[in-house]
């Protein structure tokens, strides 16, 4: 039977972008929506701010342990190896592994680190050079992998290694590149447990309890696999799309070049007009109702920030890219529980490569169109064709 309803599923349905006229649309009529899947049961996409809110502070209704935080259900090994990481974890068990990770990355000692995130991007910036490049993996992508290496303590002869795995696991080799990247980290935290500990999350980590126990070297290698994955792949998202938003506005762009004091508040305008991620999943453990929706216990839930960030109610004239814009209050880093741990280094990442990126390069230009990534996931460019001046 055909059907002419919108279908939210589709990765087609993102490969121009987001489809940001379909959600403002959904958003007045069905902001409580349902999504079939192919081959399995379906999803609510839920698309209202408020109401993306308040499935994130509600752990104990929507889930992110029972089904996993991707729209499609998993296989039972991959689910149970899903759970192992904080992304996937409800309280009290999420709680009791965060707790001793958060002030590793509290605002006070990321900020530490932004005269080695200077001399990175500089050190990048040099290795780049000027005229004809693409930017998204000539420029951005190698910053967080060095940043995560600097945190970790990983040798700086791995980077590059560690760096290529995190590439294929964005890719269509993520199994394989997960697997390896785990066990690398595996062997690390085995020969770090006989060395003297030191000053970075790696020790941190390896002397905590989490959940009154510690952290097994497996343990280790499944948390390992989601803080490079994710650190790599949202930055680099960030920066790119950052830059692209920029010279399709260069009013803006001016704005930045003659105050940039001005680059904090366009970081934050970047993550809400380009979130990295377009949805997280949860899965309704009870029978509930939102706006007079009947959601039943087992059903999908899909918090949409591509949508919410762009809500009418929040956000005045949302479709605009206003690096001004106050108060900016985005979801791009999640909500309550799940709240991203990596939000000061995201930040810091953000305003200091583009104060850097704006110093070093008087002009920028588009040189060719950009190319998407075909997903329902992930909101990211996969080529972005400039010359650097």
């Amino acid at each position: 039977m055909t059907t002419t309803t919108p279908d939210l599923y589709t990765p087609d349905l993102y490969a121009d972008g987001p489809p940001h006229e379909l959600l403002a649309e959904l958003r007045r009529t069905t902001p409580v929506y349902w999504q079939d899947i192919p081959g399995q049961p379906g999803y609510w996409a839920i698309l209202r701010h408020a109401d993306v809110e308040y499935v994130s502070q509600n752990p104990a209704i929507f889930s992110a342990e029972a089904g996993g935080i991707i729209l499609e259900d998993l296989e039972p090994e991959r689910l149970q190896a899903l759970r192992g990481t904080l992304l996937s974890m409800d309280p009290p068990r999420h709680r009791a592994y965060r707790k001793p990770l958060v002030k590793s990355f509290t605002a006070k000692v990321v900020g530490g680190m932004e005269d080695r995130i200077r001399t990175i991007c500089r050190e990048i910036f040099a290795r780049v050079g000027t005229g004809e490049v693409e930017f998204v993996h000539d420029v951005t992508s190698s910053l967080p992998t060095q940043v995560i290496g600097e945190l970790m303590g990983l040798p700086p002869e791995d980077w590059d290694h560690i760096h290529a795995l995190a590439e294929r696991n964005t890719s269509g080799e993520g199994g394989v590149a997960a697997v390896e990247m785990a066990r690398y980290a595996i062997g690390f935290a085995a020969r770090r447990r006989v060395e003297e500990p030191r000053e970075d999350i790696t020790s941190l980590i390896l002397d905590a309890e989490f959940g009154g126990k510690a952290m097994t070297d497996v343990d280790f290698g499944l948390f390992f696999v989601q803080l490079v994955t994710a650190g790599n792949d949202t930055t680099k998202t960030m920066l790119s799309a950052g830059l692209h938003a920029l010279l399709t506005h260069p009013e803006q762009l001016a704005a930045l070049r003659a105050d940039p004091a001005g680059i904090q508040g366009a970081v934050e305008e970047i993550l809400r007009w380009a979130n990295p991620l377009h949805y997280f999943r949860r899965t309704a453990t009870r029978d509930t109702e939102l706006r007079g929706v009947t959601i039943k216990a087992g059903d999908k839930v899909a918090m949409y920030y591509t949508s919410a960030n762009r809500d009418e109610e929040v956000f005045t004239d949302p479709h605009s890219f206003d690096i001004t814009r106050r108060p900016n209050p985005h979801l791009s880093f999640g909500f309550a529980e799940h709240f991203c741990l990596g939000v000061h280094i995201a930040r810091l990442e953000g305003r200091v490569f583009f104060e850097e990126l704006l110093a070093h390069y008087p002009t920028i230009e588009l040189v060719g169109e950009p190319e998407r990534l075909r997903s329902n996931l992930n909101n990211a460019l996969t080529r972005l064709p400039v010359r650097l001046g």
